[in-house]
């Protein structure tokens, strides 16, 4: 039976297996980037879009 830790063992050994991890790894470190970033960026754009309607709003 092929386990995760087979799968595990034959890509730590296999040089083409490691990069793969590598990219895997680089990419959820940018996503967890993008994630504790996101709720700022949502704001700022959310002030800018409150500021635009209210400016509109008053004759």
């Amino acid at each position: 039976m092929f386990t995760l830790t087979h799968l595990l063992n034959w890509l730590s050994r296999n040089e083409e297996g490691q990069d793969l991890i590598e990219y895997a790894l680089l990419i959820v470190l940018i996503v967890l980037v993008v994630a504790a970033a996101l709720p700022g960026v949502a704001n700022a754009i959310s002030a800018v879009f409150n500021t635009i309607a209210g400016q509109l709003a008053t004759p």
